[in-house]
């Protein structure tokens, strides 16, 4: 588990606490050898809350100047890419999906992340000719806010923005 993806669990789970409302996050222990569906799993009785979350880093201090489809997500040995698998999954299970992408800015500066529906992704995708968002496209997606040592969830910020609907 990365510290993004721990620390992101650990904030849903600090906003159930806070705002006393039933809901847990988690993520599924990952083997060697097999593939997990997401990396978040977050359920709730709120359906605004029953969601699956996707995390992805990228070093934009080394260079990273986007997030490829080919390079940072996998293709299983039947040839089924990370982006159908997922979207097969939250079909399946009735879950929201999203795209949680970190964006490590180098030492000394504040990492960076953005929520990004996972319909957008899928039609980015899908739009021929577009192997990739770059990090300029992910900058224009709502934040997630940082405050010491967690992330806020802001599901009234989002339902602005419309990720949550």
């Amino acid at each position: 588990m990365t510290e993004f993806e721990r620390v992101l669990v650990q904030s849903f789970n600090t906003f159930f606490e806070e705002k006393k409302m039933k809901g847990i996050a988690y993520r599924l222990k990952q083997h060697r050898f097999t593939s997990q569906f997401l990396d978040v799993l977050v359920d709730s009785l709120d359906p605004d809350y029953y969601m699956g979350i996707e995390c992805k880093s990228i070093s934009v201090d080394k260079g990273a100047k986007a997030l490829y489809f080919t390079q940072h997500f996998t293709t299983d040995k039947n040839g089924a890419h990370q982006i159908e698998r997922i979207s097969d999954f939250l079909l399946r299970s009735g879950r929201t999906g999203f795209l949680a992408v970190e964006l490590k800015m180098g030492v000394g500066r504040a990492r960076e992340a953005y929520m990004i529906p996972w319909t957008e992704l899928c039609r980015k995708y899908k739009e021929e000719g577009t192997p990739k968002i770059t990090v300029k496209e992910i900058q224009e997606y709502p934040g997630i806010e940082r405050e010491s040592n967690k992330y806020l969830i802001d599901p009234k910020g989002w339902k602005k923005s419309r990720l949550i609907e």
